[in-house]
């Protein structure tokens, strides 16, 4: 079983399967994370087959342990099984909307993370793939999800055949504030970022991106303004696809 503080992102696993048994399990516990309302606004797809996460590879540009690990597991935001309980019990649903669909995403998020802490004590690996919002609409068409049902997050899951160096982390003070917010003075980044602008691969990591500093690595060249809008428009497009978003938003052209 693995402590929290030694938790590891594994991204190589063995070519030992996860069983059903065992799956089941552990998705059925997790569903006693807490959730709006006890409806359990949430669906999860589990994918096993060579082919299906051979489609679903793309989504998620192509990075190998998709298609590499025993399971792919999808989390989505999922209004549209409460609306039809709603329906076949004579009551008219009303989450159709944004804030709907943020109550779902919060509800999935949280049982990912349940799930993902269960998967630590059975001493599974995992990884959360955030890409699963970059492209939704690939995932939506391969796994045929209907109105009202958002992939919001990813994970890739198996026996681990790695054990990587721990990521470093900010400082509890950097994140933590008492009462209200302290907005940041310059000596305050100065301090919290010291450790993480220092290590030896961030160092490497500039110098072969042929960048000044860590955040000009990750504002010009992993998370651009331009990519992010790009995907941004994307990610609200396919809101309004299913049916989260009202069709007359101003976003520009549906495509």
């Amino acid at each position: 079983m693995k402590n929290l503080l030694t938790r590891k992102t594994i991204r190589k696993y063995t070519d030992e399967d996860v069983s059903e048994e065992l799956l089941s399990r552990l998705l059925n516990e997790a569903a006693r994370t807490q959730t709006m309302g006890n409806l359990q606004l949430y669906s999860v797809v589990v994918t096993r087959s060579k082919e299906m996460k051979e489609k679903l590879s793309p989504a998620h540009f192509n990075q190998p342990m998709v298609k590499e690990a025993p399971v792919v597991l999808t989390i989505c935001a999922d209004f549209n099984r409460t609306s039809f309980w709603a329906k076949c019990r004579n009551a008219e649903p009303g989450y159709d909307n944004f804030l709907s669909f943020m109550n779902a995403a919060t509800d999935a998020l949280l049982y990912t993370q349940t799930l993902c802490n269960l998967f630590d004590e059975e001493g599974l690996g995992y990884c959360y793939l955030g890409t699963t919002v970059y492209q939704p609409q690939q995932i939506i068409d391969i796994l045929k999800l209907p109105k009202l049902v958002m992939p919001v997050a990813t994970l890739t899951v198996g026996w681990p055949a790695e054990d990587p160096e721990l990521t470093d982390r900010l400082p509890l003070e950097s994140f933590v504030h008492q009462e209200c917010y302290n907005d940041y003075l310059g000596q305050d980044i100065d301090t919290y970022y010291y450790n993480k602008e220092h290590l030896i691969e961030n160092l490497h990591f500039v110098r072969i991106n042929k960048k000044e500093t860590l955040a000009q690595v990750f504002t010009d060249i992993r998370y651009t303004r331009k990519d992010n809008e790009a995907m941004s428009k994307e990610l609200l497009h396919t809101l309004v696809r299913q049916g989260f978003l009202p069709n007359t938003i101003e976003m520009g052209p549906l495509v």
